[in-house]
């Protein structure tokens, strides 16, 4: 009986990394709230139906938002590519690598899939 407890305590814990993360690189365009730059390219690392995390030429400060758009390809979807746009919340920033590469991780809060450029030819 005091094991059951302590496990649901451990799945509580855990609640956070039970979406399955994707390692996958995809080309992203990030577009920055506040921000006086356009658009940013850079592809993501690995990104989950709750999160996303990718490399940026700049830091970002916790809670800032993006707006992130890329394309999921057929061996994600199982069907067709399917072009997403979502808004995201800077959740961490890790320390800069060789080449002034800044990790960003973000939690996604909303999202919309966007019609093919092609499906209307």
């Amino acid at each position: 009986m005091l094991e059951e407890p302590e496990s649901e305590t451990l799945e509580t814990s855990q609640d956070r990394r039970t979406m399955r993360r994707f390692d996958i690189r995809l080309p992203a365009i990030v577009k920055l709230e506040d921000a006086a730059v356009d658009e940013l390219l850079t592809e993501t690392q690995n990104v989950s139906a709750r999160g996303v995390f990718l490399y940026l030429d700049r830091p970002l400060a916790e809670g800032s938002r993006m707006h992130v758009t890329l394309t999921l390809p057929p061996h994600i979807t199982l069907t067709d590519p399917v072009r997403v746009r979502f808004t995201a919340r800077v959740v961490r920033t890790e320390a800069p690598l060789p080449a002034s590469r800044i990790g960003i991780a973000a939690v996604i809060e909303e999202y919309e899939f966007l019609r093919s450029a092609s499906s209307g030819s």
